[in-house]
Order: structure tokens, then C-alpha cells, then sequence
């Protein structure tokens, strides 16, 4: 057992024990809420650059397991839990969280009071910080740190071939995207290429899609200028829909602004209401950004919670998007039905062709 600290900007010390890589990182200090799918918040690239604090207490006990994973590797800078269970339990694991982490060189700490970790970020909001084996004394690298470059970082290295399928040929941008986006359009028989962040609107539209696909990915959306621009040279040549940070990218290219949130909405329990129907879900998030304003654009899902845009429809482009995961695994699934919704409007479009 080796003595970690956790480092916080505003100056509050934790002191734990290290799991996984034995590593000193700096990184931006967030919490998530999900009693489950601690593997999936692992392999979620919109967690690059960030220290995840599990709010739940015992993490690890169904082990690891590879085919649950959301992308090829852990993004998180470290990982820190209330307690880590040592001897998992499932007939699916292949290792424990240990050991996994320790194979992707990302340092764990457990052993704090996670709870009162929470409250700080809750109160005051996203802050930096750092895990060291000594207390830390000079405090610069830690305030100015900053999360830069991360879809660059997180994106595929080229285009796929096409997936198998009979339906719609899908073009999937990767903003350093979940795997699980692409399951569900295959499940629907959907042919999807995955394309990179940076592929131009010109090569996206020779390769002749029914429909573009805007996926999730990390860091401050208003950073990615090229890749903004790039949308709105798409917007209504194709039917588009697009998640979390392509939700974000695609208000932007509208004109639209975002703001950083306070702590941001992260875990698979935040109730989202639809406008038009007043229905409330379940929804699984992880953003630390929020759309404030998409004047080409309708509101159509709201944050019960704090009020927060959710969701955005463009009538006039045949596109629509949103902060929420429909895709989450592992879950609420609550939302899946809005792939059957781009599926339809794909029909309508080629059905007016």
C-alpha cells in the first residue's frame, strides 16, 4: 500500500492509497453519479484530460470486461473511488480494475471520502488538481492547467471500410465517439463509414451518404473551429444527428453559443423532458459544456433539473441533436428510440429525392 494524495486548485488535500499505475498526474477534477458502467466511464474518450471521482462507493466488482468497452483504451488522466473491490465477481471478468489500469497507465486512488469530494466540486465548481505520493507545494501547474486539443486527440486515425448491413448509408463523424453509437445504427441495418473529426464537408458528400452521424467527444466545443466550419457547409445537404459534443458542435455552426458549465451533468441518472409532449426520461450524461443559444434552431428537450438545453431541432436543415446519451450502456436506454427517429427521417429524405 503506497499513500497518494489528491490535490485540489482551492487548496483541500485528500489523503488515500494508490491503485493501478503508480504515476503523478495534473488533470481537471469531475464526479460521476452512476451506480454502474464504471467501464464504460473508463473507455469514454469525452473523459480525456479528467480526473473521475465515482460517487458510488465500492467500484470493480463485476471486474473487467473488454467486450463492454466504449473505445480501444482508458482516456481519464486518474481515476479515484471510495473503495476498490480487490476479488470481482462475474463470470464475464477478465482481470480486475487494478490490474486493468495498470496496464493503461492510468493512476487510481482510493481510500477518500468521495462524498465530501463531491460537495467541493458540487459548490464550487470544476476545478483542477492533482494525484501525488507527496503533498504538493507549488501549486502552478495545477491552476494552469487546461484541457486542449482533445478531439484531435481522441479521433480515429482514418476511414473505415463500410460496415455490412441492407438499410442506410450512414457517414459516422468521430469527435472521439462511443462504440455503442455505431452498434445501435448496425442494429438497425444501417452501412456506417467512420470518418474522422477533421474529414471535409467536400469528401463527406462525395462519398454520397443517406445521413451523417455527429458522435460524442471531450474538451470545449468552441475550440474546434475548423471542424465548425466544416458543419455548416453540411448543414441540409443530409439528414444529420448528432450527440453530446456533436449536439454542441453542430448549434455552434448554426450560429449558436455554449458555456462552460459549473460541474456539468455526468452519471445515467439526469431526467430530460420533451417539450412537445412533456414526457420525462431517463438519461444517461457526460458533458461539462452546455448549448445557451442556437437561434436557427427549436428547443425541444430541456434538463428537468436545472433547466439546461437538451436537445435542438432544425426543421429547416432536416437535422437534430442532442446533450443526452441515447446510446448509453450501460444505460438507461430510455432515449433509443431516437435512432429509429434518424432512421425515419433518412426515408422521408430519400423518399423526397
Amino acid at each position: 500500500m503506497r499513500k497518494a494524495y489528491v490535490t485540489l486548485q482551492c487548496g483541500k488535500v485528500f489523503e488515500g492509497w494508490s491503485f493501478g499505475a503508480e504515476k503523478e498526474v495534473v488533470g481537471e477534477l469531475v464526479f460521476t453519479t452512476g451506480m454502474t458502467g464504471y467501464l464504460e466511464t473508463l473507455t469514454d474518450p469525452s473523459y480525456y484530460g479528467q480526473i473521475v471521482t465515482q460517487t458510488f462507493p465500492l467500484i470493480g466488482n463485476y471486474g473487467v470486461i473488454p467486450p463492454d468497452f466504449e473505445s480501444k483504451k482508458s482516456w481519464v488522466t486518474a481515476y479515484i473511488v471510495r473503495e476498490v473491490c480487490e476479488a470481482p465477481s462475474n463470470f464475464r471478468s477478465e482481470g480486475t480494475l487494478d490490474r486493468y489500469l495498470k496496464t493503461q497507465g492510468i493512476p487510481g486512488v482510493y481510500g477518500i471520502d468521495t462524498r465530501e469530494l463531491t460537495r467541493i466540486v458540487r459548490e464550487a465548481g470544476v476545478m483542477n488538481a492533482a494525484v501525488t505520493f507527496k503533498p504538493v507545494k507549488d501549486f502552478s501547474e495545477i491552476k494552469s492547467y487546461r484541457v486542449r486539443g482533445a478531439v484531435r486527440a481522441t479521433t480515429c486515425g482514418g476511414v473505415s471500410k463500410e460496415t455490412a448491413g441492407t438499410g442506410p448509408r450512414v457517414l459516422l463523424y468521430d469527435f472521439g465517439a462511443k462504440y455503442n453509437i455505431e452498434r445501435e445504427l448496425e442494429k438497425r441495418g444501417c452501412r456506417v463509414t467512420v470518418v474522422p473529426a477533421y474529414f471535409t464537408a467536400e469528401e463527406a458528400l462525395a462519398l454520397d451518404p443517406d445521413g451523417i452521424m455527429l458522435t460524442n467527444g471531450p474538451g470545449d466545443p468552441a475550440e474546434n473551429e475548423e471542424i465548425i466550419a466544416n458543419l455548416a457547409k453540411l448543414a441540409g445537404k443530409k439528414p444529420i444527428f448528432g450527440i453530446c459534443l456533436g449536439h454542441q458542435l453542430f448549434a455552434l455552426a448554426m450560429g449558436g453559443k455554449t458555456r462552460k458549465m459549473k460541474y456539468g451533468h455526468r452519471g445515467a441518472n439526469q431526467p430530460v423532458m420533451e417539450i412537445s409532449t412533456g414526457r420525462v426520461f431517463i438519461t444517461s450524461q457526460n458533458h461539462g459544456y452546455e448549448v445557451v443559444s442556437a437561434p436557427s434552431g427549436t428547443l425541444s428537450y430541456v434538463n428537468v433539473n436545472d433547466g439546461t438545453c437538451e436537445g435542438m431541432d432544425y426543421p429547416d436543415k432536416n437535422a437534430f441533436t442532442v446533450q443526452f446519451h441515447p446510446e448509453a450502456c450501460g444505460g438507461p436506454r430510455d432515449a433509443n428510440f431516437l435512432f429509429d427517429e434518424f432512421i425515419r427521417r433518412i426515408s422521408e429524405h430519400k423518399g423526397s429525392d
